[in-house]
């Protein structure tokens, strides 16, 4: 007689896990994708390798309803000969549903915002704190890592290495230097600083404004900096400045 296995006593072949991962949006304003694509293309000529390989969430929603899933279609063409990857939709309705439907792209319905190609034209207000501890990181966060402080401050007391991500809903505070990605306030929080002993960053964000390494300046590379939004922009002045 032939031994019949179960389910039970075969080994799982896949895990599915949930995790936080960083996405970029991109917001669309307009349906003249020509006129979308050499805005990008200057955007992206700023931080070719950064961008390069770039998962992207497109949200259509300002102009979902004049859309076409055809000139949709059209702009998925352009962002991957890029070298960027859309892959999903943000946003409801039928009009996302239909334009996600013709295009094969899935769709976010909740996606907190974080850093975009676009900048944020009105950041969310900053929230009460909240008595959260922070999160202590004592190693090096090596490239290919990412760390996140959910509700509160991040404090690495060694270095960011390039290719590295750290983000946080308050400050970010790096004891070392700070060569890969450095979002803080990622929550909307446009009080939260970036604190760190010398900075060389690919990127660095406060609450959805970003700048990236060839928009900092020499004079601030390598040294002892905090960087705060004042306004829409975001300034990088030394530790004791008392902006």
């Amino acid at each position: 007689m032939a031994l019949q296995t179960t389910s039970e006593s075969r080994p799982a072949t896949f895990e599915l896990k949930g995790r936080m991962v960083t996405l970029t949006v991109l917001r669309l304003s307009t349906t003249d994708i020509d006129t979308l694509l050499r805005q990008l293309d200057a955007r992206m000529a700023a931080a070719p390798d950064l961008l390069r390989a770039l998962p992207l969430v497109l949200d259509p929603q300002p102009v979902a309803a004049e859309l076409s899933a055809s000139r949709l279609a059209a702009l998925l063409v352009e962002l991957r000969r890029r070298a960027l990857v859309p892959i999903a939709l943000r946003g409801e309705g039928e009009d996302l549903e239909r334009l996600a439907t013709e295009t094969g792209l899935g769709i976010l319905r909740q996606l907190a915002d974080g850093p975009e190609l676009q900048r944020h034209d009105d950041p969310a207000p900053p929230q009460e704190a909240e008595s959260v501890p922070g999160r202590i990181v004592r190693h090096p966060v090596r490239s290919g890592q990412q760390i996140y402080a959910r509700g509160g401050d991040l404090i690495i007391v060694s270095s960011v290495s390039p290719g590295a991500e750290v983000l946080a809903d308050g400050n970010i505070h790096v004891y070392g230097a700070l060569r890969g990605r450095a979002l803080a306030g990622v929550q909307g929080n446009t009080e939260a600083r970036i604190f760190c002993q010398s900075l060389n960053a690919e990127l660095i964000a406060i609450a959805g404004h970003y700048q990236v390494s060839e928009q900092i300046g020499e004079a601030e590379r390598g040294r002892q900096v905090q960087i705060f939004l004042r306004g829409d922009a975001l300034y990088i002045a030394p530790l004791g400045h008392l902006g």
